[in-house]
C-alpha cells in the first residue's frame, strides 16, 4: 500500500481482534462446509449492486471509506473532473487500526459504504464472511489484463473478482547510506551477507542495529517466508492444506531467531514512537519494509533528506527474490447499489495517469501500481530527492518482478495472525520462540477451519 498514517502501522497486516465477523447465516457456513478454497463460500456471498457493468446510465453518489496516503486528494481530483458519480470520502483508521471492524460493523448494520480499502491478506476473510460482492461483471477480462498477475490472482478466489488491485508492495531495504559509509559497511545482498552487516554495524556503534524485528506485525515476517518460497495456505478440491512447517518457513524462522539471540536487530513495535526515535537517532541503519515504505520515511524523517538509499532485500542466493508485504485493493460491499459506478471509480483510481499522479504529487505516497503501464507515471509523479534522486521506481519494477507466484492467503488471516502477532510479543531470550509462535498460528488456524467445518490437511 502507500503508507497510511504513521499513528498506525502502514503495512496492511491484518492483525486484529478478528474483525470480519465470521459467524454469518447457516446459508454461509453451509457454503464453507464444502472448500474449494473460497469457491462454494464465495457463491454465498452477497448478491447487491446495480447488476449492469460499465458505466451507469445517470448521476451516482457514491460512499468511499479508506486510509491510504494521498486518498482525499484523488477523490478531489476525480470529483473535480466527473459529473456523472460525485464521491463521498471518509477517512477510516488503517485496517490494522481499527478500520476493518469499522467496515465489518457497517456491514452487518446494513449501511456500509459502497467501496472500501481493503488489504490483500484480508480480503479472503472478507469474502468468506459474505461482506463483498463478485465484480467480475464490471470488472473485465481486459481490465485485470492491466495489471501485475500476481495483484490479479490475489483478488481472484473461487473464479470470482472481488476487489480491483491498487498497488503491488514488494520488499525492498532501505538504508541510511550516509551511516553505511561511515561505518564502511556494505549494503548486503543475500541474508548471510545481512547477518555480517549487522555484526559491523554493532561493533561500529554498541547502540546501533541494522534493522528492526517487528513483534506486532506477523506480515512482515510472513513475507520474509514468501520470498524464501513457503506456501502456508493451499486449497484443494475438498480440503484446506496448511503448511508452514516447510523448509523455507523453518529456515526464516531460525535465522530471525539467530538474529534475535545475538542482539543484532532491535525489536520495537513497527511505526512506534521507540522506532521512530532510533530512526531520528541513527541507532537504527536500516529498514526492511516494501515499496510503499518509501513515501513513510520521507514523511516521517524530512530532515534526514538525502541520506538514505534503497536497495533490493536480501535474498537467499543473491538472486532477485520477493514477497509482498501489504498491498491495498478496492472492494464493492455487498449491499451496495452502485457496483458498476463503485468499479468505474476504482479503476480511475488505479489505471489512469490523472489518479495515480494526483495520489503521488501529494508527496506523502510511493504507491507502486499493481497497473504496469502506470508504474512510469508514479516515478515521475513522486520526488526522490530524499533518496538522493535515485531511481527507486526502477528498483520497485524489478521487485516486482521477482514476487513469488505461489503464495495465497486463507480465509483466517485474523485469527493466523493475532496469534502468531501474541505470541511474538512473548519471544525472549531463553523463553518461547518464534518457532512456538509459528506453531501456534498454525495450530489455532487448523482449528478455526475446522471449527468452520472444513477439512484440514497439516
Amino acid at each position: 500500500m502507500n503508507g497510511p498514517r504513521i499513528t498506525a502501522n502502514p503495512s496492511t497486516p491484518p492483525i486484529r481482534s478478528r474483525a470480519v465477523s465470521l459467524s454469518r447465516t447457516t446459508r454461509v457456513i453451509a457454503c464453507l462446509a464444502t472448500v474449494t478454497a473460497l469457491t462454494s463460500l464465495t457463491a454465498c456471498g452477497g448478491g447487491g449492486g446495480d447488476d449492469a457493468a460499465g458505466k451507469p446510465d445517470g448521476p451516482v453518489t457514491l460512499t468511499f471509506w479508506g486510509w491510504a496516503k494521498g486518498t482525499k486528494d484523488v477523490v478531489d481530483a476525480f470529483n473535480a473532473s466527473h459529473t456523472d458519480i460525485k464521491v463521498k470520502f471518509e477517512e477510516i483508521p488503517s485496517g490494522t487500526a481499527g478500520g476493518y471492524a469499522k467496515i465489518s460493523n457497517a456491514v452487518k448494520a446494513g449501511n456500509a459504504p459502497d467501496l472500501v480499502s481493503i488489504e490483500y491478506p484480508s480480503l479472503p476473510e472478507f469474502v468468506s464472511s459474505g461482506a463483498l460482492q463478485d465484480i467480475g461483471d464490471a470488472f473485465t477480462e481486459a481490465d485485470r489484463a492491466k495489471f501485475l498477475p500476481q495483484a490479479v490472482d490475489l483478488t481472484t478466489l473461487g473464479g470470482k473478482n472481488w476487489a480491483v488491485p491498487f498497488d503491488a508492495a514488494p520488499q525492498a531495504f532501505f538504508y541510511r547510506k550516509d551511516l553505511f559509509e561511515k561505518y564502511k559497511v556494505t549494503v548486503p545482498t543475500t541474508w548471510d551477507e545481512f547477518r555480517t552487516a549487522a555484526e559491523q554495524v554493532r561493533k561500529a556503534d554498541a547502540k546501533a542495529r541494522i534493522a528492526t524485528f517487528f513483534p506486532d506485525d506477523p506480515t512482515t515476517f510472513e513475507a520474509m517466508a514468501w520470498q524464501a518460497g513457503a506456501q502456508w495456505f493451499k486449497a484443494g478440491e475438498d480440503s484446506w492444506k496448511i503448511d508452514t512447517a516447510d523448509a523455507a518457513t523453518t529456515r526464516v524462522t531460525a535465522y530471525w531467531q539467530g538474529l534475535l539471540d545475538d542482539g543484532l536487530v532491535h525489536k520495537n513495535a513497527s511505526f512506534s514512537p521507540e522506532w521512530t526515535g532510533s530512526l531520528k537517532n541513527g541507532t537504527t541503519l536500516g529498514y526492511l519494509g516494501a515499496s510503499w515504505g518509501a513515501g513513510v520515511l520521507k514523511g516521517t524523517l524530512p530532515e534526514q533528506s538525502g541520506k538514505w538509499a534503497v536497495a533490493p532485500v536480501p535474498s537467499w542466493d543473491g538472486k532477485p527474490a520477493s514477497g509482498m508485504l501489504g498491498g491495498s485493493t478496492f472492494a464493492v460491499t455487498k449491499d451496495s447499489r452502485n457496483k458498476a459506478a463503485a468499479v468505474e471509480f476504482a479503476k480511475w483510481m488505479t489505471t489512469t495517469e490523472e489518479g495515480v499522479k494526483a495520489r503521488i504529487a501529494s508527496g506523502t505516497s510511493s504507491a507502486f501500481p499493481a497497473a504496469t503501464a502506470l508504474r512510469p507515471t508514479a516515478k515521475k509523479a513522486f520526488d526522490a530527492s530524499f533518496y538522493g534522486g535515485q531511481d527507486i521506481y526502477a528498483l520497485f519494477e524489478s521487485a516486482g518482478a521477482s514476487i513469488g507466484k505461489n503464495w495465497a492467503w486463507g480465509p483466517t488471516t485474523g485469527t493466523t495472525n493475532t496469534t502468531i502477532k501474541d505470541r511474538f510479543g512473548a519471544v525472549t531470550a531463553g523463553g518461547p520462540t518464534l518457532a512456538d509462535a509459528v506453531k501456534a498460528g498454525h495450530d489455532a488456524t487448523v482449528a478455526e477451519l475446522t471449527k468452520r467445518g472444513l477439512k484440514v490437511e497439516g
